[in-house]
């Protein structure tokens, strides 16, 4: 006798046996195709461009930095001597630079002329002595020696008129093109060295170059500070991706710009969005830290799927499994321009 319990137990096993047949018959392209792998973005170490004691610290870990905010400084004392030094040396060279290009001030003009005309009397009386000696001399009123000392106090008032007259042609020309370029190449060079120190000065104080979060502080206060030695790693936050690996027998059902769901344990229930933004062209061994259903030694592409996370709620390392949208695309923005291959991470 058939009874409504054996009845109801005969249709559970016949829905069973029917969703089983359909699992095991179904097309391999229907199965879900998902992901495995670790949530990354990039980082950069932060040293300082110059060697010397840190003055100061002005950030911890996990503080959020915009571009351009000054995370540390180095002591500066000595540097800034240097640099008022070198500013004083370009004023002054270009003070020489500014007085050769201006020339003879009027002043100067007359003054050169004055010396020429003072020199041009005391040469006209020098000339009246001397004949007066030589009239005193033929007549044996004057000796010889006072002659001869008459006619070379001549000669020299002479010789210092033409001194003052080619004095006064060179106030007059101004002067050698020569001597202001000599000058103006003190100066370029005064102000090349002024460059150098203000930017050594200006390095004395760390800013970041990106958006991001402080993930260490490798340095304190107190350190000595040099370009080998890091003091901040930050990370970049405005792009993660979660990077996996896919098997060549499955790399045909994914592409560039296909909309996927990054799943979390953190966050169970609710997926980020994202898009498949890199696909390695070259195979390589399935890393050790891989996580896939597929045979783990075959051979795997690289696959990059680009998370939206506005919040930055995703951490490094994080866990993830990336679910694929079929049918679906990333916005023109957010899909690869190219498919040239961007530098493998660490």
């Amino acid at each position: 006798m058939i009874t409504p319990a054996r009845i109801a137990i005969l249709v559970v096993v016949a829905a069973g046996a029917a969703a089983g047949w359909w699992y095991w018959k179904r097309p391999a392209g229907e199965a879900e195709f998902r992901l495995y792998g670790n949530v990354d973005f990039r980082q950069v170490s932060l040293p300082f461009n110059g060697s010397d004691r840190i003055r100061e610290i002005l950030v911890e870990e996990g503080a959020a930095v915009r571009e351009g905010q000054i995370l540390a400084r180095l002591d500066n004392a000595r540097l800034k001597a240097q640099l008022e030094q070198a500013e004083a040396a370009v004023a002054a060279q270009r003070a020489v630079v500014e007085r050769l290009r201006n020339g003879s001030r009027p002043e100067e003009i007359a003054q050169a002329r004055a010396n020429l005309e003072s020199a041009k009397a005391e040469a006209a009386n020098a000339r009246g002595q001397y004949q007066r000696r030589k009239v005193l001399a033929d007549r044996a009123a004057a000796s010889q020696q006072d002659l001869d000392s008459a006619e070379a106090a001549a000669v020299v008032a002479d010789a210092r008129v033409e001194v003052n007259r080619r004095a006064l042609e060179l106030v007059v020309a101004g002067p050698r093109r020569e001597d202001i370029d000599q000058a103006q190449a003190q100066l370029d060079g005064n102000i090349a060295q002024l460059a150098l120190v203000r930017r050594q000065f200006n390095d004395t104080e760390l800013a970041s170059p990106i958006d991001g979060i402080v993930r260490s502080r490798l340095m304190e206060a107190g350190e000595m500070a040099s370009p080998t030695r890091p003091v901040f790693s930050l990370a970049r936050i405005s792009q993660k991706w979660v990077r996996t690996y896919v098997s060549e027998v499955r790399l045909g059902q994914i592409r560039s710009g296909m909309r996927v769901e990054i799943l979390t344990d953190s966050f169970p229930g609710r997926p980020f969005g994202g898009w498949i933004g890199f696909i390695s062209p070259v195979a390589e061994f399935t890393p050790k830290t891989v996580q896939t259903e597929d045979l783990r030694t075959s051979l795997v592409y690289e696959v990059r799927a680009f998370v939206e996370d506005p919040q930055d709620e995703l951490r490094l390392g994080m866990p993830a499994t990336v679910r694929l949208l079929e049918g679906q695309s990333a916005p023109a923005s957010q899909a690869p321009a190219s498919p040239a291959a961007p530098a493998r991470q660490p």
